[in-house]
């Protein structure tokens, strides 16, 4: 059945709801058995001990790069109707903003994405510090924090420098795009290998990577076919979540639209994996300094998703998967925040027992 069969039948936000719902099951499911993390994953290469955390991302984002840019190139997509590339950016926004979540992330010990996928296993640190985050978005783009987030997206814009994208700045061919994410893919697969990831693991993390492009080609399916323009979207949480919060606390939104299931779907994904595995488990903050800590870091994750326009999946894979320059700017500024975060810590050992229990 195609999605003209079922547009005859359903109405368009509906379809679109639907559709949200269901890559964010999948991404769940997928996110909650593969135990997908940019934080363990810089946690790892900040120390140096190898485990399986590194692969699984690599796994993940280079799965993501290579399928995006096949369905790019096969024309199913097109990445400059993206909100990435079809609109200004922030430069600033991105290298600030993203440095901002990447610590947020080391003390809040998870992404956004991360925090959403825990919080139906039944973690509530995860659970508190997730509404903490998705609070902080809110603030950021229609509240109180608004104008601090607007000064700083209008320091350096992508009007500054022509474009948003990063192959045409660099005179990238497909062959070189498909290399690059090829070579990303080896490197996961070698270090799985190495690290004896497990089959199942190794497995889930691709599938993770593939629910990103999954969205973009629904959602372009859906702006070619539907009578209202439909944003073309690929997986992403700072501003879903600050939707789905408001959706809970005021006025029905007046948009539905691929987003509002997304939020939804990758709860109800990883909680029927976590419950079908067994892997239910009630946990809790184990001390107010460890509370402190952990919405602390949400709240930084909060304005700098916001700021950046994107968090780890939205910027760091989806973002990145469309060579956006702003996205490579806000990864890079998680991962290099994140492991001088990870350093600071380590280096203070008075402060990292409170701030850095093991991941």
């Amino acid at each position: 059945m195609d999605l003209t069969t079922l547009l005859d039948r359903l109405s368009e936000p509906t379809l679109l709801v639907f559709g949200g719902l269901t890559v964010g099951v999948l991404f769940g499911a997928l996110a909650q058995q593969s135990r997908f993390c940019l934080r363990a994953a810089a946690l790892e290469f900040s120390r140096r001990k190898p485990s399986d955390r590194l692969p699984i991302w690599l796994l993940a984002f280079s799965s993501a790069v290579l399928a995006t840019q096949l369905l790019a190139q096969s024309g199913q997509i097109d990445v400059q109707e993206t909100r990435q590339l079809a609109s200004p950016q922030s430069l600033s926004g991105a290298l600030i903003g993203g440095s901002m979540f990447g610590i947020g992330m080391v003390l809040a010990r998870g992404c956004a994405s991360r925090l959403l996928v825990l919080s139906a296993t039944g973690n509530l640190r995860a659970l508190l510090s997730g509404l903490v985050f998705a609070v902080v978005a809110q603030a950021s783009l229609h509240g109180i924090l608004k104008p601090m987030r607007d000064w700083l997206s209008g320091l350096w814009t992508t009007t500054d420098i022509g474009s948003n994208d990063l192959t045409s700045f660099l005179g990238m061919t497909e062959a070189a795009v498909f290399l690059f994410g090829g070579l990303w893919f080896i490197a996961g697969m070698a270090f799985a290998v190495r690290n004896r990831s497990s089959i199942r693991h190794t497995a889930t993390a691709v599938g993770v990577g593939l629910t990103i492009p999954l969205a973009l080609w629904f959602t372009t399916s859906m702006s070619r076919q539907a009578f209202d323009p439909v944003s073309i979207d690929g997986v992403t949480f700072t501003g879903p979540s600050a939707d789905m919060l408001m959706l809970f606390l005021n006025a029905p939104l007046e948009t539905i639209d691929f987003n509002t299931g997304l939020v939804p779907g990758v709860f109800l994904g990883s909680f029927m994996a976590a419950m079908i595995t067994r892997q239910l488990l009630l946990q809790g903050f184990e001390s107010g300094p460890s509370m402190a800590r952990y919405l602390s870091g949400a709240a930084l994750m909060g304005f700098g998703g916001m700021l950046a326009g994107g968090c780890a999946v939205g910027a760091g894979i989806t973002g990145a998967s469309l060579f956006a320059v702003t996205a490579w700017l806000t990864l890079i500024g998680i991962w290099v925040s994140a492991v001088a975060t990870d350093h600071l810590l380590e280096h203070w050992p008075e402060v990292g027992k409170t701030l850095s229990p093991s991941f």
